[in-house]
């Protein structure tokens, strides 16, 4: 009898493998179906898009458009970065400030050519600029003084006093400058006062006193 169920178990377990591939067909069946129909899904839930032409794309594939997001420019990263050494802040002290340098006469600290050149004794320092070397004068023409009254002394300051000048600078000076229709009072009188050679010779002319300085 026990080995009649031995027998028995025995063909009941071939009997289930056999038929058991059977009956896994269809469940294999319905697993591939679930697996197509999950990406599906995916484009909704799993942060994917779906495009107008019904295909998905994910987010991690999306790339901005070409030229959008320039490249950063990388600064003190050294000669490779195209910003060398400083950055594009150039030097320390005289060469990073703005209008710095030394001007094109400057010889590295050596002694100027144009101070290197000899010099001529005894020239005059009139030849350099007029106003700390040379005076100035302040200019009356004789035809100012045709109707001057020659009981009055003609110096700077009553040409002053007449309203003829209004700053006496370094001095006053009568030039020859004269109009036809002016003509001069006969007897002036003039003190503190420089001519040019015309004037003089037309005042000497008309009888006017001049008084050199001392």
């Amino acid at each position: 009898m026990a080995e009649s169920k031995k027998k028995a178990a025995g063909s009941a377990k071939t009997s289930t493998k056999a038929t058991a591939p059977k009956k896994s067909a269809p469940a294999a069946k319905t697993k591939t179906t679930a697996k197509a129909a999950k990406p599906a899904k995916a484009a909704v839930t799993g942060g994917n898009i779906a495009s107008p032409t019904g295909t998905g794309i994910s987010l991690g594939n999306i790339k901005p458009t070409r030229g959008s997001w320039p490249k950063r420019t990388r600064v003190g990263r050294g000669h490779g970065s195209g910003m060398v050494k400083t950055g594009g802040e150039g030097g320390k002290g005289q060469t990073v400030r703005s209008g710095g340098g030394k001007g094109p006469a400057f010889e590295g600290g050596q002694t100027p050519w144009a101070r290197r050149l000899p010099h001529k004794r005894g020239y005059s320092q009139k030849a350099r600029d007029i106003g700390h070397f040379r005076s100035t004068f302040a200019v009356v023409n004789l035809h100012q003084l045709a109707s001057w009254d020659v009981a009055v002394e003609v110096t700077p300051q009553s040409l002053k006093a007449k309203g003829i000048l209004k700053d006496l600078a370094d001095g006053v000076k009568i030039l020859g400058g004269s109009r036809s229709e002016a003509t001069l009072p006969t007897g002036l009188k003039f003190r503190d006062v420089v001519f040019s050679a015309t004037a003089r010779e037309a005042l000497t002319a008309a009888g006017a006193t001049i008084e050199e300085n001392a």
